[in-house]
C-alpha cells in the first residue's frame, strides 16, 4: 500500500471523466484509487449541483471509505462566488460552503481546499465552467463599471474571514489553492490576503506546478510559508505554460525541492496531481504510481 501521506488528487477522475465529473459516480473514482493502492485520495464537490449531489449522498460515500479503510484529508470545495460582487451570491455560496464542510466532518478530513478567490472578473456568456482559464482570456476579461476596489476588498475578506469560521466550527482548516489569475497565487499575494483576512486556520495548499509556472522561487517560497503549508501538490511543469506533468517531464529541480521540504521540517501530505485537459499525460495510472514511488523515497 502507498504511505498515507501521498493522497491520490481529485485531478485523476477530472483528466479521466472531464469536469466536472459526474459526482453520482464518486464511489467507483474511490474504487479506482483503491486499486492503485492508495489509502487517502481527495474528493471534490464543485460548485452548487455536483457539491450538492455529493452532500446529498455523503453518508454512503462515507462508509465506503470506511469500509476500505481509506482517508480523505482534504475535501475541495470549488465555490467561486464568494468572490462574487454580489451580496446575495456571496451569501448563497456561503451556505454551500457550510454544506461543504459539513461533508468534510463526514469523511474525517482535516481541512477543505479551494482555488483562492477570483477577482469580479466579466466573461463572456460562452465562457464554460472550467478547472483554469486560459491566460488569453483572464487578459480579455473586464469588470464591472461601478467596481470600487477598497469596498469590494472589505467585502471579500469579511466573506473568506466567515468562511474561515465556519470551518473552524467544525475544526477544518480552509486551504487556498494557487493558479493562473486567482488574488493569492503567489508567496506574496497569500500573505497580504492572509493578513487582511486574519484567521489562523487561512492556509495555502503549495502547488509546485502553479507556482513554477507563477515564476514563485519554489525554495524560497517553501521557507517563507512553511508556518502556512499543510499540504503540497505534486506535479512537474515546465515553466511556458499551465500544466500538471509526470515527475521528471518539466523542469522543476526536485533535488533542491525536496531538501527544502526537508528543511523546514514540513509533515504534512502531498497529493498527486498529475492531468488535467491542459497536460500531456500519456499513462495516467503509470504517471500517480511512479510519482508515488518517487514521493515514497523522500518522506
Amino acid at each position: 500500500m502507498i504511505n498515507s501521506r501521498i493522497i491520490a488528487c481529485y485531478l485523476y477522475p477530472i483528466t479521466k471523466y472531464g469536469y466536472p465529473p459526474k459526482a453520482e459516480n464518486t464511489i467507483s473514482y474511490i474504487d479506482e484509487f483503491i486499486s492503485m493502492g492508495f489509502q487517502s485520495i481527495e474528493l471534490e464537490g464543485i460548485r452548487e449541483d455536483h457539491l450538492l449531489k455529493v452532500f446529498e449522498n455523503r453518508n454512503k460515500i462515507s462508509a465506503h471509505l470506511e469500509e476500505n479503510q481509506l482517508e480523505v484529508p482534504y475535501y475541495c470545495t470549488v465555490l467561486p462566488g464568494l468572490s462574487s460582487p454580489d451580496e446575495k451570491v456571496r451569501s448563497k455560496n456561503l451556505e454551500l460552503f457550510d454544506k461543504g464542510c459539513q461533508t468534510a466532518s463526514e469523511f474525517g478530513s482535516l481541512g477543505v481546499l479551494d482555488n483562492a478567490p477570483l477577482p469580479p472578473y466579466q466573461f463572456p456568456d460562452d465562457i464554460p465552467v472550467v478547472r483554469h482559464y486560459h491566460e488569453s482570456t483572464i487578459q480579455a476579461a473586464k469588470f464591472p463599471d461601478d467596481l470600487n476596489w477598497n469596498n469590494y476588498w472589505k467585502q471579500l475578506t469579511s466573506t473568506y474571514r466567515d468562511a474561515c469560521d465556519i470551518a473552524e466550527s467544525y475544526n477544518l482548516t480552509y486551504q487556498m489553492h494557487p493558479a493562473l489569475g486567482v488574488l493569492s497565487s503567489t508567496t506574496d499575494a497569500f500573505l497580504y490576503f492572509h493578513d487582511a483576512v486574519g484567521r489562523d486556520n487561512l492556509r495555502f495548499n503549495f502547488d509546485t506546478a502553479n507556482q513554477f509556472f507563477l515564476k514563485d522561487n519554489l525554495q524560497l517560497s517553501l521557507r517563507r510559508l512553511s508556518d502556512f503549508i499543510d499540504y503540497i501538490h505534486i506535479s512537474d511543469n515546465r515553466g511556458s505554460q499551465v500544466e500538471h506533468l509526470a515527475i521528471g517531464e518539466g523542469a522543476i529541480r526536485w533535488d533542491d525541492f525536496f531538501e527544502t521540504v526537508d528543511l523546514i521540517g514540513f509533515e504534512g501530505h502531498f497529493g498527486v496531481d498529475i492531468g488535467g485537459a491542459e497536460s500531456s499525460v500519456s499513462d495516467l495510472d503509470s504517471a500517480y504510481k511512479k510519482a508515488s514511488d518517487f514521493l515514497d523515497k523522500r518522506i
